[in-house]
């Protein structure tokens, strides 16, 4: 891989697979692109380059840019709310789609936003602040934090929350572990996964929880920590994935988000093997970091185009909506109802 084929990004050249991996512990450490050219990169199948407090990956593409489509007139009921982290802002940016496409305000102060996680049905939603190691709570339309969590693991990047426990467990980048908060609260409890470095995770309807990341072969990985255990296991993928994204329960699947391959697996788990059963593409992609399956909808935050795509779901194929707004490295969303 050349360097010189490299996107450096803010300057024209936009990064297509990125993902936020690890930075030291104790919050992002900011390095300006050049000095991320200078670190780039490291051997083996996963190669990053780091700029600005994240990792990329290597497997760079032009940026495209994606045909400005109305919001979908055939939704005429409003949903809810999206709120998307804008890491370099450094804050959230808010939707309603899809009764416009354009932000309709910004929450700002959370130090370097990343993963966001949510409950169906629930108000609130919660918000990685790396740059602070917290992982913040809001509730529907509010501008300032209800609640806070924080650890000292290192950075926290994915959040997920158990719909049986409440339970809200967060990834940490750089060091393969998961901070697991009771209830949402309290001091976390810290747990090694097995992983190198922990990107996204999410809980199931029966309260395992899987989380993806880079293994120390720098190959993609997931692990499965089973309700009511306290340790992680491998897991077994019926197919290849090549650069770790989001998860999520979408109430059937687990779902794993391929940044690099531009769609989002489903899958059945049973012991330690994941079965795909579905593959939903999002054409057009440049790369969805961690996306949100909502009510018949995908929402995906592009850091390659500087957008928010909108898929159906989970028919997948071409956007139905491009979200616009000041967005500087899209990372997390989540869709919430008042």
């Amino acid at each position: 891989m050349q360097i010189s084929n490299l996107a450096k990004y803010a300057t024209g050249v936009t990064v297509a697979a990125a993902l936020l991996a690890g930075c030291s512990s104790g919050g992002s450490s900011a390095v300006s692109p050049s000095t991320g050219m200078q670190n780039a990169v490291r051997s083996g199948h996963l190669q990053t380059l780091k700029v600005g407090g994240l990792y990329l990956a290597a497997a760079m593409l032009p940026q495209v840019k994606p045909v400005q489509i109305a919001p979908d007139k055939h939704k005429k009921k409003k949903k809810g709310d999206q709120y998307i982290s804008n890491f370099y802002g450094s804050e959230l940016l808010v939707f309603d789609y899809p009764k416009s496409d354009a932000s309709i305000g910004t929450i700002s102060g959370v130090t370097d936003a990343q993963g966001e996680c949510t409950q169906t049905g629930k108000k609130n939603y919660w918000v990685v602040a790396s740059g602070a190691d917290e992982i913040e709570e809001f509730a529907f339309g509010g501008t300032s934090p209800i609640a806070t969590l924080s650890e000292s693991t290192g950075e926290p990047a994915g959040c997920a929350i158990d719909a049986k426990t409440g339970d809200l467990a967060t990834t940490i980048l750089g060091t393969g572990d998961v901070v697991i908060f009771t209830g949402a609260s309290g001091t976390g409890t810290t747990v090694s996964d097995g992983l190198d470095s922990s990107y996204f995770d999410t809980y199931d309807a029966s309260g395992n929880l899987y989380v993806d990341g880079i293994t120390e072969s720098d190959t993609y990985g997931v692990v499965e920590m089973a309700s009511g255990s306290s340790s992680f296991k491998a897991v077994t993928l019926s197919n290849s994935i090549e650069f770790p994204g989001g998860m999520q329960f979408d109430g059937k699947y687990v779902t794993l988000n391929d940044q690099e391959g531009h769609a989002i697996y489903g899958y059945t788990c049973s012991g330690a093997r994941c079965t795909l059963k579905r593959t939903v593409s999002l054409s057009a992609s440049s790369d969805c970091v961690q996306t949100w399956i909502g009510k018949g909808d995908i929402f995906c935050p592009d850091a390659g185009n500087e957008a928010v795509e909108v898929y159906k779901y989970p028919a997948g194929g071409s956007a139905i909506a491009i979200l616009t707004g000041a967005l500087d490295l899209p990372i997390g969303v989540v869709e919430v109802s008042k």
